[in-house]
């Protein structure tokens, strides 16, 4: 089976942790315990993941550099992203992997440069800012903030993607059995020029949840694994008693209300990729991806009748975590 698999942002790096390399590090190498698993089932498999815990960071130090005449554009900090996490992934999977060939490629996404979301900035990056430094730099950089729970947090434009430009390396690499680490942040955000075919960087961070779907659907994936903090999807969330969803519809998991800036994203790339492929979508626990790929753990999307749910109250379901954004 070809398993696409999405790692989100703050599943590497958590809300109010500090973002330190050892931090991260740490993160990583509980992921990759997770991800060998699929790889050691005969599972090929591509690795993506969320950057916007990441890029907002190296976009605030940017700003504050007193040697810049200009801060580094969204674009190359994304690319910087994709190779800290990336080399970061392709260490630990090494280890667990001897003899196995990982790689981690630089990709660039495609965006319509007329896309509307270019004036209407949504997407979450770097830290929480409290409301003084929220509207200091909304002064002194242009930045626009918006809330994010009980903080405020930096929004970037986050236009549709429309092609995955590197799609036929990695289809080389997987057919010559490598481990992929691709379309880290949800790519490099490029514009082509449709005489020339030059590309050019654009200030925005793509949804990565909305390019896994296209990178699984690109590469033809049987599966989509969207990996997180959270056991489930779960219904009434946050309240004293949730209720964790085992198996579901596309159509039934739109239906729920789902925090916009957390899960909604990854339940809308859940349902989409069952929708247009009709293969497997999934979302579940970073520690256990072959758990979520086997229907023990997380939550399946797939067309057809459901929702199973589990029996809601916490003896049943166990600590309930904070959903993740990035």
């Amino acid at each position: 089976m070809r398993i696409v698999a999405a790692l989100g942002g703050n599943a590497l790096l958590r809300r109010g942790e500090q973002p330190d390399a050892a931090v991260q590090q740490h993160h990583v190498h509980e992921a990759a315990r997770s991800l060998a698993e699929l790889v050691f089932a005969g599972h090929e498999l591509v690795i993506t993941h969320g950057n916007g815990p990441q890029v907002g960071l190296l976009a605030q130090e940017s700003a504050a550099d007193p040697d810049l005449t200009v801060p580094y554009p969204l674009d190359v900090l994304g690319a910087q992203t994709q190779g800290m996490i990336g080399t970061l992934l392709v260490r630990e999977l090494v280890q667990r992997l001897p003899g196995r060939a990982v790689t981690a490629l630089i990709t660039h996404t495609e965006v319509d440069p007329h896309d509307p979301a270019f004036q209407r900035p949504d997407k979450f990056v770097g830290p929480r800012l409290t409301e003084h430094r929220a509207r200091m730099l909304e002064l002194e950089r242009g930045w626009t903030c918006a809330r994010d729970g009980a903080h405020l947090r930096r929004v970037v434009p986050s236009p549709r993607p429309t092609a995955i430009l590197e799609v036929p390396a990695i289809r080389a690499l997987l057919a010559a059995g490598t481990v992929v680490i691709a379309a880290g942040g949800g790519g490099v955000p490029v514009t082509r020029d449709h005489d020339t075919g030059r590309m050019r960087g654009v200030e925005a961070v793509v949804d990565k949840d909305s390019t896994a779907v296209l990178l699984a659907e690109q590469l033809d994936a049987d599966a989509l694994l969207i990996l997180t903090d959270v056991t489930h999807v779960f219904t009434r969330f946050g309240s004293a008693h949730p209720g964790a969803i085992t198996e579901t519809t596309p159509e039934q998991l739109r239906a729920l209300q789902l925090p916009a800036g957390s899960m909604r994203p990854k339940a809308e790339a859940a349902a989409a990729f069952s929708e247009h492929t009709g293969g497997l979508a999934a979302i579940g626990p970073l520690d256990d991806a072959l758990g979520t790929i086997l229907g023990t753990t997380g939550t399946t999307v797939r067309r057809g009748p459901g929702p199973k749910a589990l029996p809601s109250g916490p003896s049943a379901l166990g600590p309930v975590h904070r959903a993740e954004a990035g």
